[in-house]
């Protein structure tokens, strides 16, 4: 059965205090799932302002992404932003005004332990990019492990036309899409459309936002296909790759081979497959 997450500064209604929601589904028979495995949807809601994060947002989102981290029946959490015009449209401009260096400083921290809490989580997270993906939000799309945007989405990191540099997350820019790419983006300030973020391969996917969750549906259900400690032991290899040089990533991959079959996830797909074989 469908639950909703009841800690404080979570599920706020629609339309009244900014919070953030949580809201977790059976995976669809149709994906070859386990009889147990959910799906869980992340929303930031704060429509009003863009769904732009404050400090309390920043903290609720880290705290949702952690109890979910922390329930292996989930087996891919999606995060997106309430209403249709906006997937995170950046910092709380309004808090940041008012902050001072050491104001600055716990705000700034605080927003990347919670991009450090996506990047961490065991689950595959899937941005789905609804609408404005602007400064933080386009940080907490860059922690994601895969990106899917609305062809009316627009992204840009403007800080410097607020007087700040980009920093934290925007440091995993050029692995995804280059130095040069990420110089334009950082010290222009200028946005642009998803048609360009497809193509400098920021997001791996771009539709009309009609048809956005069924792109998200495409990946969660290749995901709940695939062998869960496998898909785990994946992301953890892939991050360790993004810190280590390329001969440390190639023996921790051996590593992670040898480990995989203490699972006995290999034998036991292996065997299905096999038999599979046999009866066609």
């Amino acid at each position: 059965m469908p639950d909703r997450a009841n800690a404080p500064g979570v599920n706020a209604p629609d339309g009244e205090t900014p919070g953030v929601k949580v809201f977790c589904r059976a995976a669809d028979p149709a994906w070859q799932a386990g009889a147990d495995d959910r799906i869980a949807t992340v929303t930031v809601d704060n429509s009003a302002r863009l769904n732009c994060l404050s400090s309390s947002l920043v903290s609720a989102l880290r705290e949702a992404i952690n109890r979910l981290a922390a329930d292996l029946t989930v087996r891919a959490i999606v995060v997106s932003g309430a209403g249709e015009r906006s997937f995170i449209g950046g910092a709380d401009l309004r808090e940041l005004g008012s902050l001072d260096h050491d104001g600055g400083r716990l705000y700034i921290t605080n927003l990347h332990k919670t991009c450090d809490a996506i990047r961490n989580a065991p689950q595959p997270v899937i941005a789905r990019v609804n609408g404005f993906c602007l400064g933080a939000g386009l940080e907490v799309a860059a922690a994601c492990d895969m990106r899917a945007a609305a062809d009316t989405a627009v992204f840009g990191m403007p800080e410097v036309h607020m007087g700040l540099p980009s920093v934290i997350e925007a440091a995993l820019l050029p692995g995804l899409v280059g130095w040069g790419r990420t110089r334009e983006i950082l010290i222009t300030g200028e946005t642009f459309p998803a048609s360009e973020a497809l193509e400098m391969r920021f997001v791996e996917r771009v539709v009309g936002a009609g048809d956005l969750d069924a792109a998200v549906d495409r990946w969660l259900a290749a995901i709940c296909r695939a062998a869960p400690e496998a898909v785990r032991a994946q992301k953890r290899l892939i991050n360790r790759w993004q810190r280590v040089s390329v001969d440390e990533g190639i023996y921790a991959g051996i590593d992670a081979l040898a480990e995989a079959y203490d699972t006995g996830e290999p034998q036991a797909r292996i065997e299905a497959f096999f038999a599979a074989k046999t009866k066609r």
